[in-house]
């Protein structure tokens, strides 16, 4: 898979034995972009929660749900945003897997809605960002740039109205 490919060999295998390749397509041109829209932003910066996966130097995955405050986490640019890094339970599993391997996969979801973005980029820690000192219990600031950003079906979601 190319640095810009959406798809790489075996999901065109999948795609193609499911006959969605078109689908795919289709998705991949309308869905993914490299820029937040003012939608994207609003929706980022209004949600009090999202998931992070990573995966370390060997490859083991990880993923963890990061719960803050509404407007934590805020968009920084066309395709950055960052979020604080806050100690849940003292294992410090995603910043450090994040020196190790800086690629990683955002998750956000209204259940509400329904509504999910995906958010997929390079991430980097900062001990001393001034933005900690805003944030309760902040301990770095996580930053994510160079980002993909894809619309994601709602189909899914489980609503509180079931």
């Amino acid at each position: 898979m190319t640095k810009d490919a959406v798809y790489h060999e075996k999901m065109r295998l999948l795609q193609d034995r499911f006959g969605t390749r078109r689908l795919a397509d289709v998705l991949a041109k309308n869905n993914r972009r490299y820029a937040f829209t003012e939608d994207d932003i609003a929706f980022i910066e209004r949600l009090p929660s999202f998931m992070l996966a990573s995966a370390d130097a060997n490859g083991a995955p990880d993923c963890s749900y990061k719960g803050t405050e509404a407007g934590h986490v805020r968009v920084t640019g066309p395709a950055s945003l960052s979020f604080p890094a806050l100690d849940g339970n003292g294992m410090y599993r995603s910043l450090v897997i994040i020196l190790d391997n800086p690629s990683v996969g955002l998750l956000f979801i209204d259940f509400t809605t329904p509504q999910r973005l995906r958010v997929n980029g390079r991430a980097r820690g900062e001990f001393d960002d001034p933005r900690m000192a805003d944030i309760p219990g902040a301990e770095a600031m996580v930053h994510v740039e160079r980002a993909a950003i894809f619309s994601n079906c709602p189909r899914y979601i489980q609503t509180e109205r079931g």
